[in-house]
């Protein structure tokens, strides 16, 4: 009674089209680790929140944030020995090439002046992202961001390059093909600008492709495209929210495992574990030369709390050996979804890498033909059973997991155990 008393509030104040997961909206109350409790006292096993990335309400975070909130916070216009310490800390993580940072609050604002900067340093406006990204919404990101922008309301300077989908594209090519036929993509968007007398600016990814579905890149790929890019005058953003900060185990970044070197890189949500931190950091003639022409501050963004904040998810990470961590329960987890395949026909792939996978249900193997309403059923039967997970892809068809990283072997059987469950189910 009172998670629908609260939902008829939250109806009044906020919408009701402001979103919410599940059919069956979820009322949650407290974290820790990798779990969330409702208001019932009922506990889940989150395995999609990016957010707390070092599991929700992590003490050692907490315990950053209670001291630094307790004796100073102000904006960035005044000198901080913390905000310094982790800006050189940040950049440190990076190729020598990223050498600068610019603090903000969100991903969305990182996006947003990413895209000012590749605009003011190119003297271009044209803007590539893929057919169904999301990187933020502001004005101008939620243009490249496909995903909720009708092609009829991006404007003349933005164009997108068809999803990325080996598992479907295969069609007996090679890695190197498909690479070269993906990266022809990217110019043939820049020809595109160039026929509509529109200067290109950059190309803005996600390093994981995660809102298309996280596809496998064929090796081979990034480094094929931004040589376009970079012929053309433009440069290339990689958007690191979600691939970022060990995600996907190997590397610390997403733009490493592709094997390149972006020329700015976003980051957000897991920089703060809950907390508004967000950043640009790229390379130091591109900084200077934007700043140099407009002036760039943000009240809140970088603050000593924040930088209090993200210095304790950097410890925690090291520390808790959370990379090492992605990469063996990450390669556990892989090979237990990859065997439910051979019981439920309604699995057509499973993909991932480090602490993030996608299963993709299809209605019939052959044909590949995308199992949508069954893979919302499934999304919705694995919160009543206590597991929370999401979807993604073009057709809504692939399951998204992505639990904090401190995730085990134990969650990991605990998360298949209940999958296999449901998939017998449907």
């Amino acid at each position: 009674m009172e998670t629908d008393s609260l939902l008829e509030r939250r109806y009044r104040v906020l919408g009701r089209n402001s979103p919410l997961f599940y059919d069956k909206p979820l009322h949650l109350v407290r974290g820790e680790g990798v779990w969330l409790y409702d208001a019932d006292g009922r506990r889940y096993l989150d395995a999609y929140n990016n957010v707390p990335h070092v599991g929700h309400c992590h003490p050692r975070v907490v315990a950053a944030l209670s001291r630094q909130a307790a004796a100073l916070n102000v904006h960035t216009r005044y000198l901080d020995e913390n905000v310094v310490a982790y800006a050189e800390r940040l950049t440190s993580l990076f190729d020598d090439e990223l050498s600068m940072a610019m603090f903000c609050c969100t991903g969305s604002e990182a996006n947003e002046l990413a895209l000012r900067i590749a605009r003011d340093c190119s003297g271009g406006q044209g803007i590539i992202s893929t057919a169904w990204a999301y990187h933020g919404n502001t004005a101008a990101v939620i243009q490249v961001s496909s995903l909720f922008t009708p092609e009829d309301q991006r404007g003349p300077y933005v164009r997108t390059v068809p999803v990325m989908d080996p598992y479907r594209d295969r069609a007996g090519r090679s890695d190197e093909e498909l690479a070269t036929a993906y990266a022809e993509e990217v110019k043939r968007a820049i020809d595109s600008f160039a026929a509509a007398g529109v200067r290109f600016a950059g190309l803005l990814y996600c390093t994981a492709f995660s809102s298309e579905g996280l596809p496998t890149v064929p090796a081979g790929f990034m480094a094929k495209a931004l040589a376009h890019v970079h012929a053309a005058g433009g440069f290339f953003i990689a958007d690191e929210v979600q691939a970022g900060f060990g995600r996907l185990g190997s590397h610390m970044w997403g733009h490493q495992k592709l094997g390149v070197i972006p020329d700015i890189v976003t980051l957000g949500k897991p920089m703060g574990n809950g907390h508004p931190l967000a950043a640009v950091v790229a390379r130091r003639d591109l900084v200077t030369a934007f700043t140099g022409r407009n002036m760039y501050f943000n009240t809140f963004g970088g603050n000593p709390v924040s930088a209090a904040v993200g210095t304790a998810v950097l410890d925690v990470i090291e520390d808790e050996r959370l990379l090492h961590n992605a990469v063996t329960v990450g390669n556990y987890t892989l090979a237990k979804l990859a065997k439910l395949a051979d019981r439920h026909v309604l699995i057509g792939d499973v993909r991932g890498a480090g602490m993030f996978f996608a299963v993709e249900l299809v209605s019939d193997r052959k044909a590949k033909t995308p199992a949508t309403a069954q893979t919302k059923r499934l999304v919705n039967l694995m919160r009543e059973r206590g597991v929370l997970i999401s979807r993604i892809g073009l057709h809504d068809n692939i399951l998204k997991i992505r639990p904090p990283m401190p995730f085990s072997t134990q969650h990991a059987d605990l998360l298949v155990d209940t999958l296999d469950q449901v998939l017998a189910s449907l």
